[in-house]
């Protein structure tokens, strides 16, 4: 059993302290890993404020690479002493999905078996199975992807956040969406996981790529991610500018970032015909737009919301740090600032006011 500093919320709207936990040693199937870095997600977020579920206390952060530091028995996907980054999709292998060939919806994704508690043995819910707002946490093996080749110790800051957010954004574009090199993309809201999208539009060789704020900053952001048009939607009418950049007939390819009813409708009108939109804002429970069913059946096409961009990890992850290798995806780009394990509350302010992309916890800052 390992003592060490967590970051938890004890109940709904209480801030996100400082505690000591417990994390057992891995069992079967099992893997304990020294965390680097977390990034601070709107996810966790809707934890604090009870938007995912009321199975408070919660062990926060899920954006996270790390060390592998001891494995349980029968886990052959990683060793110790090999870094990770850390993923919500341990995909079980035997679920109808899997079955049929799309692991990227495994509907019975693993987790660590065993729990981690508060030093009095209250059980702990860890973020999307995860809890890396943590020196350590425990995970299920198939949680961990190896990270090949090196890294300068900077660096994993940036990587760890495919392992939510950024790869949400890059994969409602590339697997989602399926785009198609020479396509028109249309991208509403510029926050982390817009602004991943529009990285995603750049790298699958879109040539046209908007992107649609209200903030004049995020849209310069988006710009330097390789938006090619902006629209400030507090200045212009969203839905008719994406017609008038696209010849008239809208974009191929619209993402929903926000997820509030009134984007939905406009990555709705703003799609060619037969064109495709995905949402990947999350909305809160209860959000509802009525659906002109006339205009679905006009207007062709599809309306999908992306599950963690549909990536599948083993597969995903690899290609996207070659990418960054290589100078095709700026993955630096997105942390805005490198902060202690203590500083979470505060980040958590930063990202609702729209002040950063992310904010990013880095262990080594807590012993400074």
């Amino acid at each position: 059993m390992h003592e060490v500093q967590a970051v938890v919320v004890k109940a709904k709207n209480e801030p996100a302290v400082l505690e000591t936990i417990l994390v057992p040693d891995p069992g079967p199937g099992e893997a304990l890993v020294d965390v680097l870095t977390c990034g601070v997600c709107q996810t966790d977020h809707h934890y604090q404020v009870g938007g995912v579920s009321d199975d408070f206390p919660f062990l926060l952060g899920h954006e996270a690479t790390g060390v592998v530091s001891a494995v349980g028995e029968g886990v052959t996907e990683v060793s110790v002493g090999d870094h990770v980054i850390l993923n919500w999709r341990a995909v079980c292998g035997e679920c109808r999905a899997c079955r049929r060939g799309e692991p990227w919806y495994c509907f019975a994704t693993h987790n660590a078996t065993q729990k981690m508690t508060l030093k009095d043995g209250t059980e702990l819910s860890p973020a999307l199975g995860i809890g890396a707002f943590a020196e350590k946490t425990l995970v299920a093996a198939g949680q961990c992807t190896k990270i090949d080749g090196d890294l300068d110790p900077e660096q994993f800051a940036a990587v760890g956040l495919l392992g939510c957010g950024i790869t949400a954004g890059l994969g409602a574009v590339l697997n989602t969406g399926a785009l198609k090199r020479g396509e028109s993309v249309a991208v509403i809201g510029c926050g982390g996981v817009g602004t991943a999208a529009i990285a995603g539009a750049r790298l699958g060789g879109a040539t046209t790529i908007i992107a649609v704020d209200v903030d004049d900053d995020k849209l310069a952001t988006a710009r330097s991610f390789g938006a090619t048009h902006t629209i400030n939607a507090r200045e212009q009418e969203p839905v008719e500018t994406i017609r008038e950049l696209t010849g008239g007939n809208g974009a191929d390819l619209v993402i929903d970032a926000v997820g509030v009813a009134a984007t939905f409708k406009q990555a709705f009108e703003a799609r060619d015909l037969a064109g495709r939109m995905v949402l990947v804002g999350v909305p809160d429970p209860g959000t509802t737009w009525e659906i002109p069913l006339d205009q679905v059946f006009g207007r062709g096409g599809s309306i999908k919301s992306a599950w963690y961009g549909d990536c599948l990890p083993n597969r995903d992850f690899p290609m996207f740090v070659d990418h960054y290798r290589l100078g095709n995806l700026d993955l630096d780009g997105f942390v805005s600032e490198r902060i202690g394990l203590g500083d979470v509350e505060p980040a958590f302010a930063k990202m609702r006011d729209g002040r950063v992309l992310r904010s990013v916890v880095e262990m080594d800052a807590l012993k400074n």
